[in-house]
């Protein structure tokens, strides 16, 4: 029986805050590996087995050229996006992938993975998915449950009877109930990865949950598509109620089964937890980036664009970003999130992009500014376009550093290479295009009085925006 993978790629991930932020989430960095982000991995991982394009990824819509790039620099250009205009919880979100598996006429096994977990050990993972493909082929709903290495009062548990059957759920344990879970063996965490046909996990959801399944079999019928993204109905996906799977199904069910993963698993929720997950030095510590680190223990030490320097501190977690610097004991890493907070009932922006944008043509990243200025540095890639756009209240310079711009300005078109410019006056119609075969690099310099982003009048846009 096919076995499509379903990437549920909807958070956030706040608490690992500076580095993740609202367009640049969690599952899009590269925290454990150099070379992939979490995404990435998940995606490479569920393609034991299966081909990776059959893949179905269900994210914000915000994020949606972000997704569609990791994708194609892993060289996958036939997985579905499908796009959440709302958050809805896991339950609706699987059950819009159920909808789009179940489209092609195939009832196909779906293995339903959270985009943001960390498995290095592919033997014990497959091994599990291939248990989990025998019970799911027999008509059960299969979770995976991790067996514990800790008493950990962070996750959800599942004791589990004999023969894979699942005894009862449990919700996130205090201290001493976690430590009796970890010694009886008879607990796994609850990991929040599940595999099923999708005509079984939409018929119990019929049945246990009947307006989740309606709602959501309404807003799925009015989809539409739109480049490479399925895009659902927002007024009829709104009206969908909020629930987890495992509160909708998962624990209402009667063919409910676990599967045992022996190997390692994290799901990176926080700083200290990928700071329990990583390799250390012999100073016990997690170091990232251009550090220097002296008479320094137990710290998970990260820098992403200057040299940060440590003399004298124990068990801290330091984070430098661009545009802002975190400091805090480990022990208080689930709370971040207020921070965050303050920060955005403040208006302030730092909780929503970095000072590198990715955007579907390329980046800009913001060098420097002022009341009344703003300097960028862009890079287009090579045959992308930006809008043909005009702004009402910034004028703007371009002076390009490396490769051939093609500009609009007004009613004149024109050629610019290296160290040749042009300035684009207030409420002139101007697009920019890189024609070459190298990434176009240029500074832009903004000024007047206002120069927010969503200054922008757009006429045409190949992106849909």
């Amino acid at each position: 029986m096919k076995l499509t993978p379903v990437i549920l790629s909807g958070g956030v991930g706040s608490r690992l805050w500076p580095l993740s932020r609202e367009h640049s989430p969690k599952q899009c960095l590269r925290l454990v590996s150099e070379q992939y982000s979490l995404l990435q991995q998940t995606v490479l991982r569920a393609n034991a087995g299966t081909k990776v394009d059959d893949s179905i990824v269900v994210c914000n819509e915000a994020h949606r050229f972000l997704i569609a790039q990791q994708l194609q620099d892993l060289q996958v250009s036939k997985a579905k996006i499908m796009l959440e205009p709302v958050g809805r919880n896991t339950a609706p979100a699987i059950a819009l992938s159920a909808f789009e598996v179940l489209s092609s006429g195939e009832d196909a096994l779906m293995l339903v993975l959270p985009a943001d977990h960390v498995i290095n050990d592919l033997d014990a993972f497959e091994m599990a998915t291939q248990a989990a493909i025998k019970l799911a082929e027999a008509g059960a709903l299969v979770t995976f449950g991790i067996t514990p290495t800790r008493a950990e009062t962070g996750y959800g548990y599942i004791r589990a009877g004999d023969n894979f059957v699942v005894d009862k759920f449990v919700e996130k344990p205090d201290a001493s109930t976690a430590k009796f879970y970890l010694e009886s063996e008879e607990y796994l965490w609850n990991s929040g990865m599940f595999l099923f046909k999708a005509s079984a996990f939409l018929a119990e959801l019929e049945t246990l949950r009947p307006d989740i399944f309606s709602a959501v079999k309404d807003a799925y019928q009015q989809r539409s598509t739109d480049m490479d993204f399925i895009r659902i109905d927002s007024d009829l996906f709104s009206n969908c109620p909020s629930d987890s799977i495992d509160y909708a199904v998962m624990e209402k069910t009667k063919h409910a089964k676990v599967v045992p993963y022996n190997g390692d698993w994290s799901d990176i929720g926080a700083w200290d937890a990928l700071y329990d997950f990583a390799d250390k030095d012999e100073q016990h510590n997690l170091i990232v980036g251009d550090v220097i680190a002296e008479s320094t223990s137990n710290s998970l030490i990260r820098s992403e664009s200057r040299l940060v320097a440590t003399v004298g501190v124990d068990n801290l977690i330091i984070i430098e970003t661009a545009d802002a610097i975190l400091v805090m004991n480990k022990d208080n890493s689930q709370d971040v999130k207020s921070i965050v907070k303050r920060i955005q009932d403040s208006g302030r922006e730092e909780h929503i992009s970095h000072t590198l944008v990715h955007r579907p043509w390329g980046s800009y990243e913001t060098v420097d500014s002022g009341p009344r200025y703003q300097v960028k540095r862009i890079v287009v890639k090579p045959n992308e376009k930006l809008s043909v756009q005009m702004h009402h209240h910034r004028a703007e310079h371009w002076v390009v550093v490396s490769g051939t711009a093609k500009v609009q300005n007004g009613d004149k078109e024109m050629l610019l290479a290296e160290n040749e410019s042009t300035y684009i006056p207030v409420g002139v119609i101007h697009a920019l295009e890189n024609p070459g075969k190298i990434p176009l690099e240029l500074i832009e310099v903004q000024s007047g009085s206002y120069l927010g982003e969503d200054d922008i009048v757009r006429y045409s846009d190949r992106y849909g925006r």
